[in-house]
């Protein structure tokens, strides 16, 4: 029988084999569950990723729905947690236009034909107020409401700050009459303007709607009532604030429901661009150029 080699170590124990066998298949699985973990770690993190970019979409979504109907600044406000959202507002222009003959117009016209141009008018209003920097508060019906002097920038003189929200008011109303015109019969708008306090604010729990209320509201809903096509029906106040850069006509005493009589004007033009708007008459265009030649010989 050989000697065996020193250096050749002992075969282990066959318990000892069995035991590094298990450990081994052990390992293994561990090492398995751990890529299955890894695996899982990297799929939830895509999985939250997509989340997080759905949610933002969502939220933004829901941003734009808000802003169609509300104010960036009262989104801002209701987003801060802020309630109620009540304000009085001692200067602003309100304006108001409604389609004339639109009940015998929708009569003639199929839903759909109604909705497609009422709504192609209405965001032409739209585009003018954001231009104008007035405020859409709401339609209603065939109705347009809007207010200029919501948010006069800070530190401004409230007779400035009167007079600027007035003028952007009208260019609204001249623009919403040129965009009228250019649909043609038997399309047209009157409007009403008037200018003093409101208050404002929004209702509602689950659908919000900021709407604004007061007498200056009242006022310019009267003079749009009492108005005529393709003119533009003002107080005494807006005229006297507007007399500088707009020809005006005296229409003299009107009676006003709930009002009694009272002093209105129409509104026909800029003195630096004496043309017409929308349907005006001859008879209106020459008015405006007599005023204007009037100022100059004084001048």
């Amino acid at each position: 029988m050989s000697e065996r080699d020193p250096s050749e170590a002992p075969p282990p124990p066959a318990d000892l084999r069995k035991e590094v066998i298990r450990l081994a298949r052990r390992v293994e699985r561990l090492e398995a569950t751990l890529t299955q973990l890894e695996d899982i770690r990297d799929t939830n993190a895509r999985l939250l990723d997509r989340l997080r970019l759905e949610l933002d979409a969502e939220r933004m979504r829901s941003l734009d729905l808000l802003l169609n109907t509300l104010p960036r600044r009262i989104v801002d406000r209701l987003s801060a947690g802020e309630r109620p959202i009540a304000d009085r507002h001692d200067g602003v222009a309100v304006l108001i236009g409604d389609l004339v003959g639109f009940t015998s117009i929708s009569a003639r016209l199929s839903a759909a034909d109604l909705v497609d141009r009422l709504g192609a008018l209405f965001a032409a209003f739209d585009g003018a107020a954001d231009t104008c920097g007035v405020e859409k508060i709401k339609t209603v019906g065939d109705a347009y409401l809007a207010v200029a002097g919501l948010a006069p920038p800070p530190d401004t003189d409230p007779v400035e700050a009167l007079a600027g929200a007035a003028r952007a008011a009208a260019e609204l109303a001249f623009a919403m009459i040129d965009a009228v015109a250019e649909v043609g019969p038997p399309w047209r708008v009157r409007i009403g303007l008037a200018t003093g306090p409101i208050a404002a604010g929004v209702i509602g729990t689950r659908r919000f709607a900021y709407d604004v209320w007061g007498d200056t509201v009242n006022l310019a809903s009267r003079l749009e009532q009492t108005s005529e096509p393709g003119r533009i029906h003002v107080s005494e106040e807006v005229a006297s604030l507007l007399d500088a850069e707009f020809v005006t006509e005296p229409r003299g005493p009107v009676w006003l429901k709930g009002m009694g009589d009272v002093s209105t004007w129409f509104l026909l033009g800029r003195r630096s661009d004496p043309g017409q708007h929308g349907d005006a008459s001859s008879s209106k265009a020459a008015a405006i150029e007599e005023a204007v030649s009037e100022e100059d010989l004084v001048g």
